[in-house]
């Protein structure tokens, strides 16, 4: 019997309950990044209800999605000791906690610290460890696992929104944060569902490489009894020595100072994030101050989220195709580009039947940007270190997207103008479109040069040939694409 059983739980991937982890990871990710996406509908009553203007007030939900986005190396570690269910429940207890002190809120400095600070904590805890947890549980069908699961977020988009409008008219802001905060505990269920996963002894071979997720490091030592052990490295160093080894192991600061393309795509990206949370912020109450009414201004959300649902998983299967192998950045730039013209149909006109053209347009190119956002970071590091180029990827990107709606909502007070949203956001994104494409142009070109001149010159067939060879290629060497989901 103990042999049976010993067979039973030797190779649990891909099988059985690993269908259970993706269902709680697909609940996961529209519990925590769709949720974000609705705070625009709240935006003029806390207005209202603490006499804050709107860079005090956007202050509110940049604090939630960049800690969301700067609270992943601290996760990582968690997830290191104490494994994934763990930290997905105690996500789950802090993000229900802090809506729960919000509806309590006397000022919105509590709310910074509350629907702010703890919610959003909570948020990158639940998110991100549900992701590695997938690491585990799938092997073979891990691509498609983490397809199905960004569809979660799309979900988020469509649903968050039109539940907040209905339960604000229904019962006012406080009472739909306490709600809120019920609804949320449902991610500590999504987490007891994530059991670790048990093996039989020998058979650490079979457990997925920490090639693909985040953090996926982190659940070695855990998977046998739930156990863990302190990380080799950290063992018996001075204090000073670890810490050095735990900034390089969380934060690639070495790969930003010598690869050159991780350091474009890194600055591009952390610029173009000043300007991209801008429409989600603003969409709304700059809709209902020309007019529209509030129901149909928080439609507006949800129509993003409806068309991501459908065309984020196409766009993120045609950017596997080898077509595209070493080309993604360019079509990376395209996506932001796209996002970025599209901003001046709302500068257009306010008309409802204007802003859902606008919602459409901005939805296909934001469904780029989220599929390929990790997949382009892939291309550019070596995948042994991806996990510490994304742990200072995330926290870069989080200081803009912090900054990126208050500056925009002091601009907005004194010109009184909500056009200077849209205004920025363009600038942001065209320009960080236009700094990306560009650069990695140019080292294309650099690098071509370099392996035509490494070809003796007394051999004319080979030059020619080698020349032809620099042009990108399908990558034989390269893994599979895998989906990765963020707030984007």
């Amino acid at each position: 019997r103990g042999a049976a059983a010993a067979r039973r739980t030797d190779k649990p991937q891909d099988q059985g309950w690993a269908w259970m982890v993706l269902l709680a990871a697909l609940l996961l990710q529209g519990l925590t990044l769709g949720f974000p996406c609705c705070i625009g509908v709240f935006f003029t009553d806390l207005q209202h209800e603490f006499q804050a203007s709107n860079s005090e007030t956007s202050w509110f939900p940049s604090i939630m999605v960049a800690v969301l986005h700067a609270g992943g190396p601290l996760c990582s570690i968690l997830v290191e000791r104490f494994g994934c269910r763990f930290v997905v429940m105690l996500g789950g207890l802090l993000s229900s906690v802090g809506m729960v002190s919000s509806s309590f809120s006397k000022s919105i400095t509590q709310l910074y610290l509350t629907a702010g600070f703890i919610t959003g904590l909570g948020f990158c805890f639940s998110f991100q460890a549900g992701v590695t947890v997938l690491g585990y549980y799938f092997v073979r069908w891990r691509t498609l696992a983490n397809a199905m699961a960004s569809t979660g977020v799309s979900l988020g988009f469509t649903l968050w929104p039109l539940l907040s409008q209905y339960l604000l008219d229904e019962m006012g802001w406080r009472n739909t944060f306490l709600i809120f905060g019920g609804i949320l505990l449902n991610c500590c269920v999504c987490g007891a569902i994530m059991r670790p996963v048990q093996l039989a002894s020998g058979s650490r071979d079979d457990l997925p490489k920490p090639t693909e997720e985040p953090g996926t490091r982190a659940e070695e030592a855990q998977l046998s009894n739930g156990a863990t052990s302190p990380h080799p490295e950290l063992q018996n160093p001075s204090r000073k020595t670890a810490c050095f080894q735990m900034l390089q192991k969380y934060l690639a600061f070495d790969i930003f100072c010598e690869n050159k393309g991780y350091q474009i795509y890194t600055i591009g990206v952390t610029w173009m994030m000043m300007g991209f949370a801008l429409p989600h912020v603003y969409l709304v109450p700059y809709a209902i101050q020309n007019g529209v009414e509030e129901r149909r201004a928080a439609l507006l959300i949800s129509i993003i989220g409806f068309i991501n649902i459908f065309i984020r998983p196409l766009t993120g299967l045609l950017s596997g195709h080898r077509v595209f192998t070493g080309r993604r950045t360019y079509l990376f730039s395209l996506a932001v580009l796209l996002c970025g013209l599209s901003n001046f149909i709302c500068v257009i006109s306010a008309e409802f039947s204007v802003l859902i053209a606008y919602c459409v347009i901005l939805s296909i190119a934001m469904s780029g940007i989220g599929a390929l956002v990790f997949q382009v970071l892939m291309d550019v590091v070596e995948m042994d270190r991806f996990s510490s180029a994304l742990g200072l990827f995330t926290v870069l990107e989080s200081i803009t997207l912090l900054i990126g709606p208050p500056l925009t909502g002091f601009l907005v007070d004194i010109t009184n103008d909500f056009h200077y949203v849209f205004y920025n956001s363009t600038f942001f994104l065209i320009s960080a479109a236009l700094f990306m494409g560009l650069s990695f142009c140019a080292l294309d070109k650099k690098s071509r040069l370099n392996e035509a001149a490494k070809v003796p010159l007394d051999n004319p067939s080979r030059y020619q040939h080698s020349d032809m060879a620099a042009e990108p290629q399908p990558d034989s060497h390269s893994l599979p694409a895998v989906v990765h989901i963020t707030s984007i």
